[in-house]
């Protein structure tokens, strides 16, 4: 066999002299014999290369690909077009291979980057700053809700029971167990926010009120409203968003968040089994030196030639880790980037139109389905691209239908919302075609 990892013995040999040792075991000499496992690993036997790479062909033809299977799965991570300039500009070496260095001012490209990234966002959210991205969407919104409680020191989040479940439970997780904030989530009603137990919960004493919109339910929350009865409790408003719903809905800012934030994978991110992911947040101006993560900014040298910075960067590596924002702020370099590149290459008026195709595609599929005996919508509330099913027979069932004429169906909704049992979330995209659409309505019929 030919080995991949070129490791002769005359390699072993010359790499021990060089070290100083014997042989390989006299590396394993601090290791007490009783703490040293006597017996043989049950491995299989070594691959040459090319068996290799047969073994993992094998094995990735088992997974399920959008190139087989048309998706009406969203709940956070959607299958939308990806141009292809998205794919070509990302994969160059400078880029691909990056990662904001440590001595940034040397890598101007990569800066600058992230500034057009920022400056897309910004434009995008109608928001005062943005920082060069995080994780996720879900740590964020964590993010989000630190910077709202380091701001007015209040002691409780009010979180609408129509956020991304995934996201209530990280947000849980890290403020109640690692502040000992107060978490108090407000029901929904018709699938929106219900403002009249909003008006109830809160109180001077509450640091923020999260909402999401269009929220996990796909529906369009009543953002105005939400945003007076918070303002004049005096918390923060923070909202999480799907960007491409903004080529055609108000941003953020123009209904006056304090905070913004989003998951970014939807600009022009692929569906690796559920990602990559890249974690949008922005806020007002006056929120800046307290925000995580870096920012980058533009300046002039003493030439007076253009050129980029990082002007934030309040980590525990660079300050005192009692001082630091965040001590989860990695910024997703590549991923910020292809979202630059995919707002660029729509445009204002690209963007527009792929959110217009998700809006007209969702409801003629909710249409044709609702028509179906049996099947009738969850909610009655305005929605974007996603809409909830009631069917007449179980999720599971329907799914497996589905996945059998290579379709992913909608997503259970029973499994975080017990009282939405037998309800089925779709996702409709700009991909998903008329042909498509009346597929999916067809084997649905043929379920009742």
């Amino acid at each position: 066999m030919i080995p991949y990892i070129s490791n002769t013995e005359e390699d072993q040999k010359e790499m021990l002299k060089e070290i100083g040792a014997r042989s390989i075991e006299d590396l394993f000499d601090s290791i007490p014999q009783n703490l040293r496992l006597k017996i043989d690993l049950n491995l299989p036997s070594s691959l040459s290369e090319m068996e290799l790479v047969n073994e993992l062909k094998g094995l990735s033809g088992k997974n399920a690909h959008l190139d087989e299977y048309v998706s009406f799965l969203g709940a956070g991570s959607y299958d939308h077009f990806i141009p292809s300039l998205v794919d070509h500009l990302s994969s160059r070496s400078e880029f691909y291979t990056s990662y904001t260095p440590y001595q940034a001012e040397a890598s101007q490209g990569m800066l600058q980057a992230t500034y057009e990234y920022q400056s897309l966002i910004c434009e995008l959210f109608k928001m005062d700053v943005c920082n060069a991205s995080l994780y996720e969407g879900a740590t964020a919104l964590v993010e989000a809700a630190v910077l709202a409680h380091r701001i007015n020191h209040g002691r409780k989040v009010l979180l609408a029971k129509s956020l991304h479940p995934e996201y209530r439970q990280v947000l849980t997780t890290y403020i109640k167990k690692t502040l000992g904030l107060s978490i108090i989530e407000v029901d929904y009603e018709n699938g929106v926010t219900d403002l009249a137990q909003l008006k109830e919960r809160i109180s001077n004493d509450t640091c923020c009120v999260v909402i999401q919109n269009p929220n996990f339910f796909g529906c369009l929350e009543k953002v105005n409203q939400i945003e007076e009865i918070t303002h004049q409790a005096g918390s923060l408003y923070i909202v999480s968003v799907d960007p491409i719903s903004l080529g055609i809905l108000i941003p953020p800012g123009e209904y006056n968040a304090d905070i913004a934030m989003g998951e970014g994978q939807a600009l022009g991110g692929k569906l690796n089994f559920g990602g990559p992911c890249l974690g949008i947040f922005t806020a007002k101006k006056e929120f800046l030196r307290k925000m995580p993560g870096r920012i980058v900014g533009e300046t002039t040298d003493k030439g007076g030639r253009r050129g980029f910075v990082l002007t934030l960067q309040t980590r525990e590596q660079h300050i005192r880790r009692e001082r630091a924002t965040s001590n989860i702020c990695t910024n997703q370099a590549l991923n910020a980037l292809r979202a630059a590149i995919y707002l660029s290459t729509l445009g204002e008026k690209g963007l527009a139109k792929v959110a217009h195709l998700c809006l007209q595609k969702s409801h003629y599929a909710a249409k044709r389905i609702y028509q179906i005996p049996g099947f009738e919508p969850t909610f009655r509330s305005p929605f974007f691209k996603e809409f909830a099913v009631r069917c007449p027979v179980s999720p599971g069932k329907i799914n497996k239908l589905l996945w059998d004429n290579k379709i992913l169906g909608g997503f259970d909704l029973g499994r975080f919302y017990p009282e939405l049992e037998n309800s089925l979330l779709f996702s409709v995209t700009e991909k998903r075609t008329g042909e498509e659409i009346d597929k999916l309505t067809l084997l649905l019929e043929d379920m009742v």
